[in-house]
């Protein structure tokens, strides 16, 4: 689905090749500062490589529409934005801005639920606490029904037992619609259960630095 070939930006990242296969569950693992989101970034068109070839099934990400390719390659960051409102102001937000109808309140319910978020509609969102609110963005992104997620550390404000409760629903989601998951995480348990293509990412500015010192 996605293949970086000779990839370079700036002094974060550097990949030779790099294949990432469709309806797969891909996790990045790697020390903070190895590129892990910045990866994601290059797949979702945020940014452009200052060199190299980004290809999403078989085009270069260069040549597609940037608002369209980011509607088919939803990216969730590490701190989701949330909107003023209520849960269900949050829901729809992101259908809204695709252009997407809105479904009824008995599907926003079962999204929150696929998301262990045991909360109304009525909730107003930006009283919820941070773990809460990374819940209502992934639920926000599941809705969106896009055919790859690429997710930031979509865990980081969980205890480790919700957590994986979380994440094993939402990956469980989007295998029965045959999507494309690509997730960062620091978690080594996520990773080693979910992982169905490890792709462990090492620090390249560490290496220049190390370079520069031998000569």
């Amino acid at each position: 689905m996605f293949e970086l070939k000779d990839i370079r930006y700036k002094d974060i990242l550097k990949i030779g090749h790099l294949r990432i296969e469709e309806n797969k569950v891909s996790i990045l693992t790697g020390e903070s500062g190895s590129g892990k989101t910045t990866v994601l970034k290059l797949l979702n068109h945020l940014i452009s490589p200052d060199e190299g070839t980004v290809l999403y099934k078989g085009k270069d990400i260069a040549s597609l529409d940037p608002v369209q390719h980011r509607r088919n390659v939803i990216m969730l960051q590490q701190m989701p934005a949330i909107f003023p409102g209520t849960v269900r102001d949050n829901l729809i937000a992101g259908l809204m801005f695709s252009e997407k109808p809105v479904p009824d309140d008995r599907v926003l319910e079962e999204a929150l639920h696929s998301v262990y978020l045991r909360k109304s509609l009525e909730t107003v969102a930006e009283g919820l606490s941070g773990g809460e609110q990374q819940r209502l963005a992934l639920a926000r992104v599941l809705l969106l029904d896009s055919d790859v997620y690429l997710l930031d550390e979509p865990s980081s404000a969980l205890d480790d037992e919700t957590a994986d409760e979380v994440i094993s629903s939402f990956l469980k989601k989007a295998k029965q619609k045959n999507k494309t998951v690509i997730m960062v995480t620091h978690s080594k348990q996520i990773a080693d259960r979910y992982a169905e293509v490890p792709v462990h990412l090492e620090k390249y500015n560490q290496k220049i630095k190390e370079a520069a010192h031998e000569g």
